[in-house]
């Protein structure tokens, strides 16, 4: 199965969802935030570096419950920024 390139505007939400979440994680570890959340550090790695900007709807709850943060506030601040 060949997986369709990624568009320029979905690019760019992964990267404002990862500096969301890094923004969230403040000055606790990957080590911690990812096993609050049930999820590899290296997955939050490269969710949060932008490297992973399509996860999973399921992991993306896991990260926000795991810091407190609400599926609208991910919605709000992973929207297009208006130019």
């Amino acid at each position: 199965m060949v997986r369709t390139p990624l568009t320029p505007e979905e690019r760019e939400r992964g990267e404002r969802l990862g500096q969301l979440l890094r923004a969230a994680r403040g000055g606790r570890s990957m080590a911690e935030v990812s096993a609050a959340a049930g999820v590899s550090a290296e997955t939050l790695r490269k969710i949060e570096t932008g490297r992973a900007p399509t996860p999973a709807f399921f992991t993306v709850a896991a990260l926000a419950g795991a810091l407190g943060l609400s599926m609208d506030e991910l919605m709000a601040g992973c929207a297009p920024v208006a130019v």
